[in-house]
């Protein structure tokens, strides 16, 4: 009994230290939580069945590509891995808390728009937030900072947006990344606006890992790309398709601007759909599987055959946590 009573102390204490770290940092860097000075911990490789819970936001819209409000529970049905889900939770406009986290590229790349996204982003939280929400500021260039951990206070954002730190490379990933890390411990709904040229030149992380990261945290990004010369030398293609697939995969949207009208009207798409989202939750089905990825998929049912819906929604979740 002394022994068991020592291990439970034990127990408690680690619990303790763990959760008094504060701002996410990723796994390269020294004191991390998946550095290599961590502590050992149980191994948990085998893959597990998950039944809680799983939150789905959906985002439903027309031909125009304007969101649809007013559907019900019947209208919908959730798949997982290509099998039938009882719907348990459904709401429409949810209350939930929302989390957001804007990723903002200060690179050198995106200096002559710099002034733009940033009053873009400044009225985005003005026009979105309520006492509930919170905003966390990042700005990425070869170093990644947050700038502002999660907070409603227009006045901190404000001042967080006018110093947002300068550089000269850019560390995409690892801003996603981190930025992920940061959303996976929150509750409600999960937002991630990365604005970037696409580039990325000093990453830590890769795109898979980026990715994973995302999905984990079941954070919704939506990327605005900001390409000031269509036909630049420069310009990454191939960042920008990796941003275009992040939005497609977590249920979000990409956007491409160039100029303030532009920016303005991405934040205030961003801003209807985050107003008008479906919330489908499920207990899902249980069954032994040999990866920790589920496969989600959302039909519409009882539609006018004329009604040219859409849906967008996180393309399936990982049973497993970052750390």
């Amino acid at each position: 009994m002394k022994i068991l009573a020592a291990m439970l102390l034990l127990g408690v204490a680690v619990c303790h230290a763990q959760g008094s770290s504060s701002v996410p940092k990723p796994p390269w860097v020294p004191g991390s939580k998946s550095s290599s000075t961590k502590a050992p911990e149980p191994d948990d490789t085998t893959f597990k069945v998950d039944v809680k819970l799983v939150n789905v936001f959906v985002t439903v819209t027309d031909e125009h590509g304007a969101p649809v409000g007013g559907l019900n529970k019947n209208n919908f049905q959730v798949l997982e891995d290509d099998k039938l889900q009882k719907i348990s939770v459904f709401d429409k406009e949810s209350e939930l808390p929302l989390s957001i986290v804007l990723d903002i590229d200060t690179s050198l790349s995106t200096r002559r728009v710099l002034p733009l996204e940033v009053n873009s982003a400044r009225r985005f939280a003005q026009a979105i937030l309520r006492p509930v929400d919170g905003v966390s500021l990042y700005g990425f260039s070869e170093i990644v900072n947050q700038v502002v951990p999660f907070t409603s206070d227009l006045k901190t954002i404000d001042r967080g947006i006018d110093h947002l730190p300068l550089g000269a490379a850019t560390a995409l990933y690892d801003a996603i990344y981190l930025g992920a890390e940061a959303l996976e411990t929150r509750e409600g709904r999960k937002v991630m606006v990365v604005i970037t040229d696409g580039g990325d030149t000093v990453s830590k992380m890769d795109y898979q890992q980026a990715v994973r990261a995302a999905q984990i945290s079941e954070a919704i990004v939506y990327s605005i790309i900001v390409v000031p010369i269509e036909a630049s030398a420069g310009r990454d293609t191939g960042g920008e398709h990796a941003l275009i697939q992040l939005s497609e995969d977590t249920g979000g949207k990409y956007f491409y601007a160039t100029t303030l009208p532009q920016l303005d009207q991405a934040f205030r798409t961003i801003s209807d759909e985050l107003r008008t989202q479906y919330l489908l939750a499920y207990y899902p089905s249980q069954r032994i599987a040999d990866s920790d990825f589920r496969r989600i998929e959302v039909k519409l049912a009882g539609i006018n055959s004329g009604a040219d819906y859409k849906t967008r929604h996180r393309t399936g979740y990982y049973t497993s946590k970052l750390h």
